[in-house]
């Protein structure tokens, strides 16, 4: 391994004040018992034990600005055992992030500041989402990835920090953390720094319950280095000792194993399963104030401990100051890195977007990939990759390297078949900034991705998903790997853009969205080829989330409305020319992305699917939800079949045969 001794960044920060350090501690250890008995609610064990490591990082190890929460080149800090959150948020009041001590007295409430699990973008200086263990573990990943890229792509000048996270048993039960560790691993990402906190503990009582794994070995096996310091949980000096130790690993992630105890010092629980949630109340809070010898009231903290720790969170202003002067003195590519630094493309990006002739015969994931490579040179953050599936996911950006160990600034990433861990490790890429992920896989297996897809919507992470193989259209490979439900469930997750674009030009114009949007967006995307129509290229009408694509002939009214989405849209428009010549009027309304649709005014819906009008609804998927656009559907409720995919497609009635057949039988039924 490479070490560089001493780390070359940040001043060695050690203080050496014995006396306010631990009454620091005590004040901490105090937060995490009175904050969960105030709120009768919460997790106090894991941060009273883990109270002198925060400390440590805080107060000694991290460079951070909580004047500037924001400050790019800051170190960033993830509590992937996101129940402790009371910890963090101790951390963030002592040091100035703006929370205040009636933040923590409000601690789960209603319209706090503190939830019961750390928001990002909800409270200054959470950098990401946590709860749901392990996911923070992959988020760690993906933020060390992103500046392992950044700081190549662009110069140490401007990116120059490290990750630190702190995980516990759970973290690393999860099936997500081995995906993860194990890609960290492989692409030998540096300036990592994990702190396992072995604690023994979880909710059904101690680990060995259900598990006995040797992280030592496993670690290893994965490629990390790893350093187990065994009984050191309250030791400073030690702490920090070998957090430095770990920081100055480059070519390997660091996990750090940290044997605590759960509840420390409390003399009656420490250890005690039952500290991993809501345990100590009055007495026992009385009894390790006790022990700690400070008073015992609620909330207690000296002046001059909070002026120590108000001191700490402005230490490192000189150094975030510099930077600042440093980068605007850089001689770098300065427009490619601010428009990495705000996720998006150059100035006129857009210029680049291709356009495809009608008539064309595309599948939208081959669409999808030509947007992909003609962005490249014009949105320099763009890093796309895939589960294993890189050519059938239009996911390859045509001339790029790719991310590796010997490559660092590669920017084609091979995430190997770890769906869960590339959707976390995406989410972690686009908080920490500087960077627009994109990920490929099967749309069947989202269901593998769903736990990190949620999450990158409950915290508006900017990805870009695309799932191909949308339909029954993938064929032969039957229904393990025919998608049914998995478009409806993932427009049923809130703050979730859902695209599945009609044709090449609706794939285009999805692309300007996704790179528009400041959020999550899922492109569904077909393996088969679809031609291209008229009147779905040009920004504007997939915008809008739904639009008229076709008008019956001449004048009067349609009598019918058929609605699609993807590959569905081009029988619609087929079906349409049918029903005119047996003289029925059909409307054809595209609608690839429902919530953008819902985001319309009432008067443009209106126009689009009017009331009165009977509405056909066509997608070869589950007709979950269709019944608030339409009155009649032609879906699949029921597992695919296996045979080729324009068979299969045709045996569950997506013909414009069918289409016209049901659409006229719509339009003949009496009110």
């Amino acid at each position: 391994m490479t070490l560089l001794c001493p780390v070359s960044k940040g001043p060695v920060k050690t203080v050496s004040n014995p006396d306010i350090e631990q009454r620091a501690i005590d004040v901490i250890r105090g937060f995490a018992m009175d904050a969960p008995h105030t709120a009768r609610s919460g997790h106090q064990g894991t941060a009273m034990a883990l109270a002198p490591l925060a400390h440590v990082l805080w107060s000694r190890i991290m460079d951070y600005d909580s004047e500037a929460p924001l400050w790019p080149d800051r170190d960033r800090f993830v509590l992937s055992n996101g129940h402790a959150s009371i910890l963090l948020y101790s951390m963030l009041y002592l040091t100035g992030y703006g929370l205040t001590l009636d933040d923590l007295k409000d601690f789960r409430q209603w319209g706090s500041r503190t939830p019961g699990h750390p928001e990002v973008a909800h409270t200054d200086g959470v950098e990401v989402t946590t709860g749901p263990l392990g996911q923070g573990f992959a988020n760690g990943v993906g933020m060390g990835l992103a500046e392992r890229w950044l700081r190549n792509r662009f110069s140490p000048e401007v990116v120059d920090h490290h990750t630190f996270v702190i995980c516990g048993d759970g973290c690393l039960e999860e099936g997500i953390s081995h995906e993860a560790a194990s890609l960290a691993g492989h692409l030998q990402l540096g300036r990592l720094v994990y702190i396992y906190d072995d604690n023994h503990v979880t909710i059904d009582g101690i680990t060995e319950l259900a598990l006995n794994d040797d992280p030592v070995k496993r670690f290893e096996a994965y490629g990390w280095d790893v350093d187990d310091v065994g009984e050191i949980a309250d030791d400073l000096d030690g702490l920090e000792a070998a957090v430095r130790r770990a920081m100055a690993v480059e070519d390997h992630p660091s996990l750090i194993v940290l044997r605590s105890h759960i509840a420390a010092p409390s003399p009656d629980h420490t250890d005690d399963p039952a500290t991993h949630g809501y345990a100590l109340k009055d007495a026992e809070i009385s009894a390790v104030k006790a022990v700690m010898g400070i008073p015992d009231e609620p909330f207690w903290i000296p002046d001059d401990v909070a002026a120590y720790y108000r001191d700490i969170g402005a230490r490192g202003r000189p150094e975030r100051l510099a930077w600042e002067q440093r980068r605007a003195a850089w001689d770098g590519d300065a427009p490619a890195f601010d428009a990495a630094a705000q996720a998006t493309g150059l100035a006129g990006w857009e210029d680049a977007l291709p356009s495809f002739t009608v008539g064309d015969d595309i599948a939208t994931r081959v669409a999808s990939g030509t947007c992909l490579s003609a962005l490249a040179d014009v949105v320099p953050g763009l890093l796309p990759g895939s589960a294993d599936l890189t050519g059938n996911t239009g996911t390859a950006m045509k001339g790029s390297t790719i991310q590796a160990a010997d490559s660092p600034a590669g920017r084609q990433i091979h995430y190997g078949i770890r769906e869960h861990a590339m959707g976390a490790i995406m989410t972690g890429m686009a908080r920490h900034g500087g960077t627009v992920p994109v990920g490929g896989t099967f749309l069947v297996f989202s269901d593998y991705m769903r736990g990190a897809v949620r999450l990158a919507a409950l915290s508006k992470a900017k990805v870009i998903y695309s799932w191909t193989h949308d339909s029954v259209g993938v064929g032969e490979d039957g229904p393990t790997h025919q998608p049914i439900e998995q478009v409806a469930s993932l427009r049923a997750i809130p703050n979730l853009v859902v695209i599945r674009p009609a044709d090449a030009n609706e794939t285009v114009e999805a692309w300007r969205f996704a790179i528009g949007h400041d959020g999550p967006t899922a492109l569904i995307l077909s393996r088969q080829g679809l031609p291209v129509l008229n009147g779905t290229a040009g920004p504007g009408r997939m915008s809008r989330g739904g639009y008229v694509l076709r008008e019956p002939d001449g004048d009067g009214a349609p009598e019918v409305i058929v609605v699609a989405t993807g590959s569905e849209v081009s029988i619609s428009v087929t079906a349409a020319e049918q029903l005119a010549t047996g003289g029925v009027r059909a409307r054809v309304v595209s609608l690839p992305s429902w919530e953008l649709f819902a985001l319309q005014d009432a008067d443009y819906q209106a126009t689009v699917l009017p009331d009165g009008i009977p509405t056909l609804s066509v997608e070869a998927g589950s007709t979950f939800g269709w019944a608030r656009y339409a009155d009649a559907s032609i879906g699949i409720d029921h597992f695919g079949a296996s045979a080729p995919g324009e068979v299969v497609l045709a045996r569950f009635g997506f013909t414009a045969e069918n289409v016209a057949e049901r659409a006229a039988a719509l339009a003949a039924r009496p009110e």
